[in-house]
């Protein structure tokens, strides 16, 4: 049986006694980004380390923060806050592995929660805006959110599959009227196509397995989504699309009737021989060709 890690524990390390031990390329305006960062707002969140003792002094293998520490070379400090682990060098390069997975998956969700500690910090929301080059409405509907424990609305809104308003909205919204922000939603254009699709995913899973991803909690008193509601925006969808296709089918007659009367009058040798006189026998290229194959 493996002996369990010791408690960890923040402290100043020296820069120079940190080796990386599992070092990865960076993308230059990422750390660039990385380095202004800090260097206005400060460190938000330590690195991790594991203490390896020496005769002559400990040194430290770095498990994550490697874009951290290099942001601190590069700003010429000489130490730098990290969580000191005691581990074998074994477990050190899996839990950096394993830290370099959870990066990839909950890096949505961090970056929201920094946000949530620069405000817990006492930073006020336009310096949090500033700061991190984000809308003072995405900033204060974040911190409404992270307050309110929506992990789940929280990755949607960082992943692009709906917008932070929308979010607000489903959040705020009792049971009874989640379907009709989702209309809204749709109404106002904040929602197309395939994003209404997930948007009601969404709704569904943050119903029935909780607002955050930790559990399998179900909301009490909370069962499916209203069928009248979900008939009801069913219903509006189609006759919207109904609509644009009635617009568009008038559109192709009008254009029709146009391609019919070119043929008609270009046909009148006359007439063409008029237009040719004053230079004006051309036609735009997308309807010439239709002309032609009229």
């Amino acid at each position: 049986m493996k002996k369990p890690l010791s408690t960890s524990r923040v402290e100043q390390i020296p820069l120079d006694k940190i080796t990386v031990i599992n070092p990865r390329a960076r993308n230059r305006k990422v750390f660039e980004s990385i380095v202004k960062n800090i260097g206005q707002l400060g460190l938000k969140r330590p690195i991790t380390v594991i203490r390896k003792r020496r005769p002559d002094g400990d040194v430290f293998d770095l498990v994550c923060g490697q874009g951290r520490l290099e942001a601190y070379k590069t700003l010429g400090r000489t130490e730098i806050p990290a969580l000191v682990v005691e581990a074998t060098e074994e477990d050190g390069l899996v839990m950096s592995l394993v830290e370099n997975i959870a990066r990839r998956q909950h890096r949505a969700i961090d970056l929201l929660h920094d946000i949530e500690g620069m405000k817990r910090r006492g930073h006020s929301d336009e310096r949090i805006a500033l700061k991190t080059d984000l809308t003072i409405e995405y900033v204060r509907g974040v911190i409404r959110l992270i307050e309110g424990g929506e992990d789940r609305l929280l990755r949607a809104v960082e992943s692009g599959a709906i917008p932070v308003s929308v979010a607000i909205q489903i959040a705020e919204s009792e049971d009874g009227d989640v379907q009709d922000a989702l209309q809204q939603a749709y109404e106002n254009g904040d929602l197309k196509g395939r994003k209404i699709t997930i948007a009601r995913h969404l709704i569904e899973q943050r119903r029935r397995r909780g607002k955050t991803f930790g559990g399998s909690t179900v909301k009490k008193g909370g069962g499916k989504l209203s069928p009248s509601a979900l008939i009801r925006t069913y219903q509006q969808d189609v006759e919207r699309k109904r609509q644009l296709v009635r617009k568009a089918e008038a559109t192709r007659d009008r254009l029709t009737f146009v391609v019919q009367a070119l043929r008609t009058l270009f046909s009148d040798e006359g007439l063409t021989a008029i237009l040719r006189a004053e230079g004006l026998d051309s036609l735009p290229r997308n309807l010439a060709a239709r002309f032609q194959g009229a």
